[in-house]
Order: C-alpha cells, then sequence, then structure tokens
C-alpha cells in the first residue's frame, strides 16, 4: 500500500474510533507474566513506606486534585500514554482525538473510550543509576541531579519513587516511597565499583518493582536510567529487557553518561530501549548539565496525552500487541510505546 492510500487508512480508522467512542466498563488488564529466569536482586534493609492511594493531582493543585475524577480500566481496555512534538522537541498541547490516526495490531480500535490532554496522572519513577567502576569521575553529579530530579517531580500526596544501584548486580537502595528523604539516603547510599549488568538491572527493576503497580485507576509509570549502556555482565538479553519493561507498561527516560562528542556503542543500547517504551535519550555535552535532562523529562512528565481504548478482535492469549500512532498533522511527531503484551485469561 502507498503512503498515500496509507495515510487515508489510518485517518478513516481514527475517525471511525471517535465515532464509536464511549465510557469504559469492565476491570483491570494484568500484564503477562515474565517467562525469563531473573537476575539475583539485593536488597539492603530500605525504608519501606506505603501511602495509601490517592487521587490523580490536578494542574490547579492538591485540593482541586482530591475531587478529580478518575479513571478506571477494564481488562480489555488497553491504556496509552503519549508524547507530541514538533520537530524541534517542543510539546504540542491542545490537540484533539480526531487529530490522531491509531492502529491496535494492524486494526482499528473498537472503541475509544476516554481522552485527555495534558493529564496529571499519578507517577510511579523508578531511578536506575549505573554505580559500575565506569563511571566513578562523575558519579557524585549524577547523585545530585537525580535528587534534585525527585525534589521537583514528586507530589507526596498522589506520587512514589524507589532507587536502583547496579554494577554486577542491581540492588534496591529504597524501595517505593514518597519520602523525598528516605529518597535521597537510598541515592547518597550507592557506591561505585564493579562491572556493569545493565540489561540485568532494567529487567529486575521492571519485574520485582514497575510490573506490581497496578490497580483499577491508570497511573504513569516510567524509568529513569542514569548510565554510559554499556553492559559487560549481565545474564538477560537486551530484547529480554526490553519486553519486560511492556509487560510493566512502563517508559524509559535514559541519560547518558557518555560526555564524548561522537556517540557510541552504549549510546544506541539506551536509545533503543527508549523507543521501544515510548521513551526518549538525553545526551548531556557534561555532567555539569546533567540537571537539564532531568528537567526536560520532569516537563515531559506532566505534558502527556492519555488515550484508552477497547482492542478490535481482542484475544486474552498472551501475545504481544503492536500499536501504531501518528499525528495526521505531519509537522508533529508522536513517541508512544510500540505495543503490549495482552493478558492471559
Amino acid at each position: 500500500m502507498n503512503q498515500k492510500l496509507l495515510g487515508l487508512a489510518l485517518a478513516g480508522c481514527c475517525s471511525v474510533a471517535v465515532l464509536h467512542a464511549q465510557q469504559p466498563a469492565a476491570p483491570p488488564a494484568a500484564p503477562a507474566p515474565a517467562q525469563t529466569p531473573a537476575p539475583a536482586t539485593s536488597t539492603r534493609s530500605p525504608a519501606t513506606q506505603q501511602p495509601a492511594a490517592q487521587q490523580p493531582a490536578t494542574q490547579s493543585g492538591d485540593d482541586a486534585a482530591a475531587n478529580a475524577p478518575t479513571i478506571r480500566l477494564g481488562v480489555n481496555e488497553v491504556n496509552l500514554i503519549f508524547t507530541v512534538t514538533d520537530r524541534h522537541g517542543h510539546y504540542i498541547p491542545n490537540l484533539k482525538l480526531n487529530d490522531f490516526a491509531l492502529l491496535d495490531d494492524q486494526r482499528a480500535p473498537e472503541k475509544v473510550n476516554s481522552f485527555r490532554q495534558q493529564i496529571n496522572l499519578p507517577l510511579r519513577v523508578g531511578i536506575v543509576i549505573d554505580a559500575s567502576t565506569s563511571i566513578r569521575t562523575r558519579f557524585q553529579f549524577e547523585q545530585q541531579s537525580a535528587t534534585e530530579f525527585l525534589l521537583n517531580i514528586l507530589k507526596a500526596r498522589s506520587d512514589r519513587a524507589f532507587v536502583m544501584g547496579f554494577d554486577v548486580t542491581p540492588t534496591i537502595e529504597q524501595d517505593w516511597t514518597n519520602n523525598i528523604d528516605g529518597l535521597e539516603t537510598g541515592i547518597n547510599r550507592l557506591r561505585p565499583g564493579g562491572g556493569t549488568a545493565l540489561f540485568d538491572a532494567v529487567y529486575t527493576a521492571c519485574r520485582d518493582k514497575l510490573l506490581t503497580e497496578r490497580g483499577p485507576e491508570p497511573v504513569r509509570k516510567a524509568m529513569i536510567l542514569i548510565s554510559d549502556g554499556d553492559d559487560n555482565q549481565s545474564r538477560v538479553h537486551p530484547d529480554e529487557a526490553i519486553k519486560e519493561c511492556q509487560r510493566a507498561e512502563t517508559i524509559i527516560y535514559a541519560i547518558s553518561t557518555n560526555w564524548t562528542p561522537s556517540r557510541g556503542k552504549g549510546d544506541k543500547v539506551l536509545s533503543d530501549m527508549a523507543e521501544a517504551t515510548g521513551g526518549s535519550t538525553f545526551f548531556p555535552p557534561s555532567v555539569e548539565e546533567m540537571s537539564n535532562s532531568f528537567k526536560q523529562i520532569e516537563e515531559e512528565l506532566r505534558s502527556q496525552y492519555a488515550l484508552t481504548y477497547t482492542p478490535a478482535d481482542f484475544q486474552y492469549n498472551g501475545a504481544f500487541r503492536t500499536i501504531y500512532l501518528y499525528c495526521n498533522d505531519r509537522r508533529y511527531q508522536v513517541r508512544a510505546k510500540k505495543g503490549y503484551f495482552a493478558p492471559r485469561q
């Protein structure tokens, strides 16, 4: 099919979805369990704080957030969070549902249940920091930038985060909490040394932490991965780590610690993982400018769209279903996850 016909077909798909937009009516989807033997994780008696579930925050403040409506997902519904930018990376607000075309497993969705822009869903953020020998000289700057990011992004009433460091093995330094002091302590507890098991760390963070964060209301799950992308110790393969992120419905935002002008093999690894999950990769020119990358991630997490829909011909078989989403105005680019795993019945 040539590009013109494909564009018309997809635009028609979106129009059909808009015409059949309805409210959701079913219980939540559970991601398919991982099948890959997983790496070991060490945990150092983290301070665990499990706050009660909160309503999503809105831009009008915490009081308004307490009264904001919630979104409940059905077992056969997909919650798709995505970002729209122009060619210069600037975020595009105020788009409508009919500005997009969507295919799920190469078919238009059966119906669109909700569409929201500039959402403020509760955040679940994993800070995953490379603590191998290769980044020893810039490690303190990484710690400071990560702490500043958490101070700026987390809202105590609705958001939670955890801290993981990794060299040869991943280590949870602070479990899920909204306590900034606990998170800062976890970050400062990290000490660089040893080899690099990047894929093991990503896989474990998704399997043990992010995959378990699900409930009747959607949340935005993100992993902030700070590394040079070089892996020399993992037992998990790169595609297995990516699949576990997709099962956990987690977006990867990677910050490269390669300060050289040329992009290396590790940078491509980070970019591939981020792209497959709907995230992006940042290449600060120096360690002192890493905080700017965190600010860009913070802005994106608060400037996204959310779309929930019921796929056509949905089957509970654990299979991977591809997602193709684009904006009808080709001046704009859509960044979304490439697909998801259907739950097993």
